[in-house]
């Protein structure tokens, strides 16, 4: 009775892994592949254009330097938005900028600028989200669909890569607990079902991982609901690209980089933010050498004074979220498993349909024997 229970169960684990696999391989396969190419989005960005960093040797210039050289670069309409430092040597400063004077709820364009850091020399000037790594981007979030409806729809893919990470596990577990039988490569009669059974073992754990934390990514709102019922979260805030930009800010750049660094001593620039409508204040990351995160200091444009933001336990953990989902700030070696996890799941939708394939053919096989087998015996009786 328990076999028989044991058996029903097996089947509908394999019924639902199957199903989910080969119903979504078309979503699956391009989301995967794009996330693993979006590891190392800078390093693929610098071999497909290479001009954007082809920068020189030298010491870092005032922000406004940069602002002035990324102004005259782009048009009038545009107006700089955030100023981002090299975190590494050989890499250029951008400069992005926001168009505006646009009708109320309409899309702004994004064009960044990259700099030469050492005298602000313009390398290129691009339009982000038509580039190349930029439609990663944004077919990964949200299969490039406006809105929250793409998003959604990746979300859901994560749900099933889950369901067919976990059901994957248990159908691997061999069936009399065996663990190290299940190591084995010959397990299986076919290298096809070897090669799904060992790449899905070593890859089920890190896959349900990523996929897990792409489900808080994919449902925003509702992830960080359930962050918040858990951990202290700070208010969400309208700002991003939807906030408007602070017309004629009262500081200077330069002097509200100056008022972070005093505020965060020995630490160098990482990103500006430049103010935003109703409660202007520069927004400054700057980066330790002996710290992994960045500091936040916000310097009120009004008054110039600047505060260090200590973030709640709820925005590390969502920071780390998409770390852990990005396989950034985390080390070569996540990295590599992060970019594996997308490798995986192509060559485990076509070797699963592979099996699946030459199954059904020997079920039918079988079933056209026994119909001979029977058809014989009628005829000899």
């Amino acid at each position: 009775m328990v076999e028989r229970h044991s058996g029903r169960l097996r089947r509908l684990w394999r019924n639902l892994h199957l199903w989910l696999g080969a119903g979504l391989f078309v979503l699956l396969v391009p989301i995967a592949i794009s996330g693993s190419l979006l590891v190392w989005h800078d390093h693929l960005d610098a071999l497909i254009n290479p001009g954007r960093y082809a920068v020189t040797a030298g010491a870092l210039q005032p922000p406004s330097t940069y602002v002035t050289a990324a102004r005259a670069a782009v048009p009038a309409n545009f107006q700089v938005f955030v100023v981002r430092f090299p975190e590494d040597a050989g890499a250029p400063v951008t400069v992005t900028t926001r168009e505006t004077g646009l009708e109320r709820g309409a899309r702004p364009r994004l064009l960044t600028v990259y700099l030469d850091p050492p005298n602000g020399r313009v390398l290129d000037v691009v339009d982000a989200r038509a580039s190349f790594v930029g439609f990663l981007h944004r077919f990964h979030e949200n299969l490039a669909i406006p809105d929250y409806n793409g998003r959604s729809i990746v979300g859901w893919v994560g749900v099933a890569m889950l369901v067919l990470s976990l059901t994957g596990i248990y159908l691997w577990w061999p069936r009399n607990a065996a663990f190290a039988r299940g190591m084995r490569w010959r397990r299986a009669p076919t290298g096809w079902s070897n090669l799904h059974h060992m790449i899905g073992f070593w890859i089920s754990i890190p896959l349900a991982i990523v996929s897990l934390t792409g489900i808080y990514l994919g449902f925003p709102q509702q992830g960080r609901d359930l962050l918040s019922s858990v951990a202290p979260m700070t208010p969400q805030q309208r700002g991003g690209f939807g906030a408007p930009l602070l017309q004629n800010p009262r500081l200077a750049i330069d002097q509200a980089l100056d008022a972070a660094r005093a505020a965060q001593t020995q630490a160098r620039p990482a990103a500006l933010f430049t103010p935003t409508q109703p409660n202007p204040a520069w927004r400054v990351q700057l980066r330790r050498a002996d710290a992994t995160e960045l500091t936040t200091v916000m310097v009120d444009d009004r008054s110039g004074t600047a505060a260090i933001v200590t973030p709640l336990a709820g925005d590390r953990t969502a920071q780390w979220i998409r770390w852990i989902h990005e396989g950034s700030h985390s080390g070569l070696l996540w990295q590599v498993i992060v970019f594996l996890c997308g490798v995986a799941p192509p060559v485990l939708g076509v070797t699963g349909i592979v099996i699946w394939l030459r199954q059904r053919a020997n079920r039918k096989a079988l079933a056209r024997a026994r119909a001979e087998e029977l058809s014989q015996l009628g005829a000899a009786e």
